[in-house]
C-alpha cells in the first residue's frame, strides 16, 4: 500500500538505531530514519528534499516537521508534512497533524486534529507548539480500524 518511489529517490544517510535513545533537537537535510528513541524535535533543513521514516519501534517525543513523513510508530508531538504523510499499520500520533496529502493504513491512530495544509502553504508545527492536543480537538480521534 505504501510507496516506497520517494525513499528510493532520496538517500536516507542517518539512522537512529534500535537500542539509541538522542536527547535534544534534530536537524536534517535529506533522509533520516528513525528506529530508537528521540526527546526532542525534528526539524527539516531543507524542507523540499527531506524525507523522514519513523519505523513501528521508533519513538518520537518532539515536534516533528519535514517534506515527507513516514510513520510506523510513535509520535508524541505535533506533525507537519508539507508534501506527503504516510501512517502505517503501527503509527500513533499524539499531537495535531497538518498535511497535504494524507495516506493511513487499518490500524494507524491520530489523537488531535488533523489539519489539511494547501500545496505550497507549509505550516511548521512551530506555531502549534502551545496547542494542546488533548482539548484542541475540532476533528476528535481519529482513528482508522478494520
Amino acid at each position: 500500500m505504501f510507496s516506497k518511489k520517494k525513499v528510493k529517490s532520496t538517500q536516507i544517510d542517518t539512522l537512529i538505531g534500535h537500542n539509541t535513545t538522542v536527547t535534544g533537537d534534530i536537524h536534517f537535510s535529506s533522509g533520516l530514519h528513525i528506529e530508537g528513541t528521540l526527546n526532542g524535535n525534528l526539524i527539516a533543513d531543507d524542507h523540499d528534499k527531506a524525507v523522514l521514516i519513523i519505523s513501528e519501534k521508533g519513538v518520537v517525543n518532539g515536534d516533528v516537521n519535514a517534506s515527507v513523513v513516514i510513520i510506523n510508530g510513535k509520535v508524541k508531538g505535533n506533525v507537519s508534512s508539507s508534501t506527503t504523510l504516510e501512517m502505517a499499520q503501527h503509527a500513533k500520533v499524539t499531537g495535531n497533524v497538518h498535511y497535504n496529502l494524507l495516506e493511513m493504513e487499518v490500524g494507524a491512530e491520530v489523537n488531535g486534529s488533523l489539519n489539511h495544509v494547501a500545496a505550497g502553504q507549509h505550516k511548521t508545527s512551530q506555531s502549534t507548539r502551545n496547542q494542546d492536543p488533548v482539548g484542541d480537538r475540532k476533528s476528535g480521534n481519529s482513528s482508522v480500524t478494520g
